[in-house]
């Protein structure tokens, strides 16, 4: 191959990359084809006033998402027995972690995720486990928004894992101005 042709491939492979990072798609579920994309035409009245009214950063930036420290993984040994390696049922562990958000009228409308695994351990012969896993919304470190879900997970032999996901919708925060705001996913003991 020529040096041309290799520094166009080059081009091309780097800006799918660059386009692929851009997607607004969910990592959760697949993208809806019933939904067609709307093309705007906004006037220059329009846009004068969009720029008018701009939004601060965080207004218009979703907040990030983390784990909750401490609630990273879940271990259970079983009634009465405590961190023996031979005792343990099961564990489960955060994979993934994701957040949308949608701004509007003062407040930020989010939609939150995670993906998880469930492992059995050595003691483990369940089949099915309800996992406690907490959102939370804090805004400057106070909890606007916390609740706690237990999600059934159901392992058929012969596996000794399976993966779990939980969503939660519609969780409006109001934003005030120069907050710091949070979004929290763990597992709650």
């Amino acid at each position: 191959m020529n040096l041309a042709v290799v520094s166009r491939l080059v081009a091309t492979g780097a800006a799918a990359l660059a386009l692929s990072a851009c997607s607004m798609g969910s990592m959760f579920a697949p993208a809806s084809s019933s939904s067609p994309m709307q093309t705007a035409n906004p006037t220059q009245a329009e846009l004068q006033t969009g720029t008018s009214n701009a939004l601060p950063a965080i207004a218009t930036e979703c907040p990030p998402i983390k784990v909750k420290a401490g609630g990273e993984a879940l271990f259970y040994y079983g009634k009465g027995k405590v961190g023996n390696p031979k005792d343990l049922n099961y564990q489960a562990i955060i994979d993934k972690q994701s957040r949308n958000c949608v701004v509007s009228n003062g407040l930020i409308t989010v939609k939150m995720g995670m993906v998880g695994r469930l492992l059995l351990g050595p003691a483990g012969n369940q089949t099915n486990v309800n996992v406690p896993v907490r959102f939370t919304v804090e805004r400057d470190g106070v909890a606007l928004f916390s609740e706690k879900y237990d999600i059934p997970v159901t392992i058929t032999p012969p596996n000794q894992s399976e993966e779990f996901v939980k969503v939660v919708e519609n969780v409006a925060v109001p934003y005030t101005g120069g907050e710091q705001i949070v979004f929290y996913v763990g597992f709650d003991s």
